[in-house]
């Protein structure tokens, strides 16, 4: 006997392919892709670098997203809020202000 069938993973309304960047790329790539998305929308990344688990989770907590996890193996999940914390083009990781 069998468990009940897991959910489906519902389709993102945006998907980001970082797929051989490093993490500074990635972000800069995401922080360019999300800046017209609408509040809500679901953004799926894809990433080959090692350190997207923790740079992407630790993003979301910067700018106020949702960090949904790792829907599979090198795709992470996050839902866009609807007022994220402004952070520098050159530099998403860093909140935009005076240094």
């Amino acid at each position: 006997m069998t468990g009940p069938a897991p959910a489906p993973t519902p389709s993102p309304d945006l998907t980001v392919d970082g797929r051989g960047l490093l993490c500074v790329t990635l972000l800069l790539r995401l922080r360019a892709a999300t800046a017209g998305a609408p509040p809500g929308a679901l953004v799926h990344v894809l990433a080959t670098d090692p350190a997207a688990p923790l740079d992407l989770p630790a993003w979301c907590h910067l700018t106020g997203h949702h960090y949904l996890g790792e829907p599979a193996p090198g795709t992470y999940a996050l839902r866009l809020t609807a007022t994220p914390v402004p952070t520098r083009a050159d530099a998403p990781w860093h909140r935009q202000g005076p240094s």
